[in-house]
């Protein structure tokens, strides 16, 4: 059921996403080679509860995996999509593609949100990516308005990953957010015009697209979490919650 939030509770989601912009832009000054994933995992988790909240993804189950996730942030880097486990072992290098993915629970309310960053120089094909990822958020968001639909939204999307012939990631969608991180509808990256659930005001949504430098497919690795190109090409993930107002949608997640 996709549940209708009132004022006060998507203050408590702005809230919260005011403190993960703030992680984002104190992991962003940390990105640098010979850094771990790990070191990363710990300072965004300090920050957060330091904020009075509570990391979103610690102990997350979810419903596809096995094991709870081990971190309190993913840390995803080139070929990995989405849900990259930090680890002590894992630094990262000069000319790294690198997806923060980050969530809080403040008062019981979630917010959820990506960036993705380039480490040092990096290749013109590569920055293209990641800008297009960008404006492919950037568009489902604008989608988002009361009488549109879910389609209008994935339609956006695709339309920009099209632009480049990207591929898109399709198993994983972006989704409602609320008193659960993962909530009704599922919010896919791709779609037609005029299809789909009709979006109302009061409605929240993580709007998250993935797009590959190669093809659409994915794998997942043993560790039950880290999803990776099948292709090995590098990928790009941007991710904002939002809410629904009468006049269009609101960002949560930005300063």
């Amino acid at each position: 059921m996709v549940t209708i939030k009132r004022p006060e509770e998507v203050a408590r989601m702005r809230h919260a996403g005011t403190i993960l912009a703030d992680v984002l832009r104190v992991l962003e000054g940390e990105l640098r080679p010979d850094v771990t994933t790990a070191d990363l995992d710990v300072i965004a988790e300090r920050m957060i509860r330091d904020a009075g909240a509570t990391p979103s993804f610690l102990g997350y189950g979810g419903s596809r995996q096995t094991i709870p996730f081990p971190g309190s942030i993913c840390v995803s880097l080139n070929d990995e999509v989405v849900h990259g486990i930090p680890s002590t072992g894992r630094r990262i290098g000069a000319g790294d593609v690198v997806k923060l993915d980050i969530g809080c629970i403040w008062q019981g309310w979630h917010a959820d949100t990506a960036r993705t960053f380039a480490v040092g120089p990096i290749p013109e094909r590569l920055t293209r990516l990641i800008d297009a990822t960008r404006r492919g958020m950037e568009a489902g968001i604008a989608a988002a308005v009361p009488g549109n639909r879910l389609g209008d939204v994935g339609a956006a999307i695709e339309a920009v990953a099209h632009e480049h012939s990207y591929g898109i990631v399709r198993p994983f969608v972006g989704h409602g957010i609320g008193t659960a991180m993962h909530e009704d509808p599922q919010v896919p990256n791709y779609g037609r015009v005029g299809t789909g659930m009709r979006i109302e005001a009061g409605m929240c949504f993580a709007i998250e697209p993935m797009f590959n430098l190669g093809g659409d497919d994915v794998a997942l690795l043993d560790d039950g979490w880290t999803v990776v190109t099948t292709d090995g090409s590098v990928s790009a993930h941007f991710e904002d919650t939002i809410a629904v107002t009468p006049s269009g949608p609101e960002v949560l997640t930005r300063a």
